[in-house]
């Protein structure tokens, strides 16, 4: 028997994504790292580390919205163009990590865990996959511009945008218009008060998958990646927490070909 949403909750998507994920914002926003950045305290070592988080992230993001961009419980929201930034990552890693940098980013644990989940939705659970992606996306065009302009202050970066190319959404001419047209968007999607209610559960889960990638950033700037158990030696349940709910299917991670090869060209911002 299906669930009924709480009398309480909105009744567009978008609104109730706000409401549910409200307290888990707030704990986001109170990380230690996040108040340090805001504070215009961050190191190089330390924004490096966070920008290879996030390119290991947005890969396996975006490759599960590829998988599922013709599925109706996604389609809507798929905007690949204005929203997607694997090949922004791609030249932040160049600047940070030189032409070797796939050799050489790290892949901490936590976001090992966070890229798992975000393989196990798109493949077992797309209908979640928006949670994922109004977590990112939405982040990214609102507090994302702030911490951009804090570190290129903090960090003395080009103000051409070099090393923060992933912050940069050029083919968007107003965050503030386009927030409305992809929240107008999630307002479509057809679901039943059962998903609905997971969908917001995925939300906060995504939300606390964020603060666990953050509270690694301080200190493993300095620890070697750890060494995973053997292939094979893992069982995990739909949710990501079985005895290896910390770790991707392989190691080292597989670059996709596009990867590899040369790099787009860098837009002019």
């Amino acid at each position: 028997m299906e669930r009924p949403q709480p009398a309480s909750m909105p009744e567009d998507l978008s609104e109730a994504l706000k409401e549910a994920t409200k307290e888990v914002h707030v704990q986001a926003e109170n990380a230690e790292f996040m108040k340090n950045f805001q504070k215009g305290q961050v190191t190089r070592k330390g924004f490096k580390l966070v920008m290879a988080s996030l390119y290991h992230i947005y890969v396996a993001l975006e490759e599960e919205i590829e998988r599922n961009k013709d599925n109706p419980v996604y389609a809507p929201l798929y905007f690949p163009e204005e929203l997607h930034r694997k090949a922004a990552l791609e030249w932040d890693m160049v600047f940070w990590y030189g032409p070797r940098w796939q050799e050489a980013i790290p892949y901490t644990q936590a976001t090992r865990r966070y890229v798992q989940r975000l393989r196990e939705v798109g493949r077992e659970e797309p209908e979640l996959l928006v949670a994922h992606a109004y977590t990112r996306y939405l982040g990214d065009l609102s507090g994302g511009q702030v911490l951009k302009k804090i570190a290129q202050k903090a960090l003395d970066l080009p103000a051409s945008g070099e090393g923060v190319d992933f912050f940069s959404f050029p083919s968007i001419a107003s965050a503030t218009k386009f927030k409305q047209l992809y929240r107008s968007r999630m307002n479509t999607l057809e679901m039943t008060p059962e998903v609905r209610q997971r969908v917001l559960e995925e939300a906060k889960t995504a939300f606390l998958l964020n603060i666990q990638v953050r509270g690694w950033w301080p200190a493993a700037a300095a620890v070697s990646p750890p060494i995973p158990p053997p292939r094979g030696s893992c069982s995990s349940t739909a949710g990501g927490r079985g005895g290896c709910g910390l770790w991707v299917s392989a190691w080292p991670p597989v670059l996709p070909p596009t990867s590899r090869g040369s790099l787009p060209q860098r837009p002019h911002l």
